[in-house]
């Protein structure tokens, strides 16, 4: 369920995007803070500050981006941080904006440093500075660029240097979707899908979607597939519980690389604790797989912990395996003896 979005998918996702914050469920503070700078700007008949948005993938960050364009009712440009690899890129993307215009920039925590340093003069002046020439002939040829509004977006913030961050006028931090908000995603959703869909599949679908839109969303596609193929296309709870099995997504929202893990540290390494690389080759998968896909959600839902040692399972990881814990734990497991490392 992890894999890329074929075009296809992608179209899907963006035709189910809301285009006002009124339409935007889930984030009641942001779209409120939001809402009040946007509508500042246009009694002003001037640009909003720039927008910084950071939080999990799936929640929204992009889908705020547009809604931002629609409300200033201006151009909407996007790029993002790994494909700006020089001053030169950005300083092409900044000469073309036009008046109020607002640039997007995904992942903004990977822009190159030197790209960086011109974006700062570009945040705060409206202008950037091109170099000329090389060595002692070199000359800088400051170039004024129109207003815009920069919305960056980023998915680890601390990585963000402290002189990009203080520039943004406006920070929203986007949290993970209660299951009620969720549920009322996904019968909108439904609806744009033309989907047949019962309350009880809806909750159903929502309670497995791990707290992000996006999952919900392709989740709800994909209960839609089985449901016209091995159904008569209404999607009941049992459809939908019958579907998410088959895509082995389990009754909490774990799937096969987050259940794979949880077997290994119970199962191989009697509960832990088991060091990243280690329980990486386990699973078969690369390490940065399973620090930065697996671990969030399951460090987030009680199942698994981070020590000095490695990680560990908790009560509710074998709980939910249905697994007995052994009698006794490993030192610096919960329950466990301390952990003679923290007090090396």
């Amino acid at each position: 369920m992890r894999a890329l979005a074929d075009p296809d998918e992608r179209a899907a996702e963006s035709a189910l995007r809301p285009t006002s914050l009124a339409e935007f469920e889930g984030q009641p503070r942001v779209a409120e803070q939001l809402g009040l700078v946007l509508a500042a700007a246009r009694g002003r008949g001037g640009v909003p500050d720039h927008v910084l948005l950071s939080g999990p993938p799936g929640l929204g960050k992009t889908t705020l981006a547009m809604i931002i364009a629609a409300e200033m009712t201006a151009p909407l440009r996007i790029s993002s941080g790994p494909a700006i690899q020089h001053a030169g890129d950005l300083a092409a993307i900044l000469s073309g904006l036009t008046e109020g215009e607002v640039l997007f920039l995904d992942e903004i925590h990977r822009l190159s440093r030197p790209a960086e340093e011109m974006l700062y003069l570009a945040m705060e002046d409206f202008r950037v500075d091109v170099v000329v020439g090389k060595g002692p002939g070199a000359t800088g040829i400051p170039i004024e660029i129109p207003r815009f509004t920069l919305v960056g977006a980023t998915t680890r913030a601390g990585l963000l240097p402290g002189p990009l961050r203080d520039r943004f006028g406006f920070t929203g931090q986007l949290d993970f979707y209660d299951p009620a908000d969720l549920e009322h995603i996904v019968r909108r959703s439904a609806v744009l899908l033309g989907v047949d869909l019962d309350p009880d599949a809806a909750r159903e679908i929502a309670r497995r979607s791990r707290g992000t839109p996006r999952i919900v969303n392709r989740l709800l596609r994909r209960v839609r597939d089985f449901a016209e193929v091995r159904g008569s296309g209404r999607v009941t709870r049992d459809v939908a519980s019958a579907a998410l099995e088959l895509y082995e997504v389990d009754s909490i929202g774990l799937d096969r690389l987050d259940r794979a893990v949880l077997v290994a540290v119970c199962k191989r390494f009697a509960g832990g604790p088991v060091g990243l690389s280690t329980l990486a080759i386990s699973v078969g998968e690369e390490r940065e797989t399973v620090e930065e896909v697996a671990e969030p959600f399951l460090v987030r839902e009680g199942f698994l912990m981070r020590t000095p040692r490695g990680r560990v399972a908790t009560p509710a990881a074998w709980a939910h395996l249905g697994l007995t814990p052994p009698r006794n734990p490993p030192a610096g497991s919960p329950g466990g003896a301390p952990d003679p490392g923290l007090f090396a």
